[in-house]
């Protein structure tokens, strides 16, 4: 897998925490993937899928909440049992953070963390940029450089362990 520079340089501290971290309990997932709720059938549900065919223990709300259960509450579940985070960056996202939906929500706690690797897709870092600064500072995938495929692979390397 080839990486540039700054690919190294953003996401090096992100595999150094995973490396550091230890696994607890069956239920702790690599990722916890943020998403627009109008990607869930379409990007989030193709990176989701990609990534867990690379082995990649995915925290995914299509998958993850089951009906009945509080959604919110669910939520935050998945985001204390996840290592890592992922946000799928599309207009459908920069809109919902916008208007401070749930996904406003989730990339706030997973801000917090310091542990985010954004995956812009369909649109761009300015974009990004206009919405949150905080987001946008951070160096991640972006599929105009790389397919999804390759874009789970980079994410594979960098977020599952040998254990």
């Amino acid at each position: 897998m080839t990486y540039t520079p700054e690919e190294v340089r953003a996401l090096t501290p992100v595999r150094r925490t995973v490396e550091l971290g230890v696994r607890q309990g069956p239920d702790l997932r690599d990722v916890f993937l943020c998403h627009a709720w109008d990607d869930r059938q379409g990007a989030a549900k193709e990176l989701h899928d990609l990534l867990e065919a690379e082995g990649v223990s995915v925290w995914f709300s299509e998958k993850d909440i089951v009906l009945g259960q509080p959604f919110v509450r669910e939520i935050d579940k998945g985001l204390a049992k996840s290592r890592t985070g992922l946000v799928l960056v599309t207009p459908a996202l920069l809109q919902r953070v916008s208007n401070q939906g749930i996904s406003d929500k989730e990339l706030s706690e997973l801000l917090a963390r310091d542990l985010l690797i954004p995956v812009v897709h369909n649109t761009t870092y300015q974009a990004l940029r206009n919405v949150s600064p905080m987001l946008a500072s951070r160096n991640g995938l972006n599929t105009a450089d790389d397919s999804m495929a390759t874009v789970a692979k980079k994410i594979a390397e960098l977020v599952t362990l040998d254990v």
